[in-house]
């Protein structure tokens, strides 16, 4: 009973609150959030080059250019991603992991809006990035680091927004693609006792 109450929990995160979530097996909020994440990670690399170059001034102001634009693609990211959050059941392994995910995510965006306004104010004389702006920096990249390890857990471990087994089986055999039926509302507690998994059915060889 209570592996048939986790498979239908799965199901469920498997489908979209909104269409502007993204179509079934296809969310919108991995794609935005390479946005954020590059443009952080590269920043990154201009604060560590802004402290070695002889004229740092271009990597100063192109580093807070990054910062900024990693913001707006974050709060973009995570808009999508929260839609994502009520596709999962509560009571469950990855709802809290979710919720997990999500605060990290809020408290890195939180961080480098900080950063970017304390390097706005401090260095509009185009000089190197100061120790401070760049440790938080770091330090956010770490947090964003343990955020994606949480993110991928979400999709490859628990199947959160992943189309279903046979779905996927799809891409190999050659027959044609039909989204399965979305699962009624689930509204079962019982969940709490069991992993939730990405796998709703066993097939063999």
């Amino acid at each position: 009973m209570l592996v048939e109450v986790g498979m239908d929990a799965a199901q469920h995160a498997k489908h979209p609150v909104t269409v502007l979530a993204g179509p079934y097996g296809h969310p919108f909020h991995p794609m935005l959030v390479t946005v954020p994440i590059g443009a952080w990670v590269t920043s990154l690399v201009f604060d560590v080059g802004s402290r070695i170059v002889d004229r740092p001034g271009f990597l100063t102001q192109g580093s807070e250019w990054l910062i900024g634009i990693g913001v707006l693609g974050a709060l973009a990211a995570a808009t999508l991603g929260f839609l994502d959050f009520l596709a999962i059941p509560t009571g469950t392994r990855a709802h809290r992991t979710a919720l997990v995910h999500m605060s990290l995510n809020l408290t890195v965006t939180a961080a480098y809006a900080v950063n970017f306004g304390w390097r706005h104010g401090e260095y509009a004389d185009q000089g190197r990035v100061g120790a401070g702006p760049l440790l938080l920096s770091a330090g956010s990249i770490a947090v964003l680091g343990a955020s994606g390890y949480l993110g991928g857990k979400l999709a490859y471990r628990y199947g959160v927004r992943v189309a279903d087994e046979r779905t996927q089986a799809e891409g190999f055999d050659g027959s044609p693609i039909t989204e399965p039926t979305r699962p009624a509302v689930y509204s079962g507690a019982a969940a709490e006792e069991q992993p939730t998994t990405g796998n709703t059915e066993r097939r063999t060889p």
